[in-house]
């Protein structure tokens, strides 16, 4: 599955595969996370950030 978008559900504490690929996209930077680098999501919005960073971002925005 080189190259391929995968469509996860994101869960507390793992996310399962909904459609097999190698990477999302993160919902801030729109940098590409390989599946074995993703440590970071959001459960309630579906979403998948880069880094703690991006996390951040949308966090902080959320607040105002």
């Amino acid at each position: 599955m080189k190259n391929k978008l995968a469509k996860l559900k994101y869960m507390p504490n793992n996310f399962q595969i909904i459609e097999e690929g190698d990477h999302v996209v993160c919902a801030i930077s729109k940098k590409i996370i390989p599946l074995e680098n993703l440590n970071y999501w959001n459960v309630d919005k579906q979403e998948a950030y880069f880094s703690y960073i991006e996390s951040s971002i949308k966090r902080d925005k959320e607040d105002i």
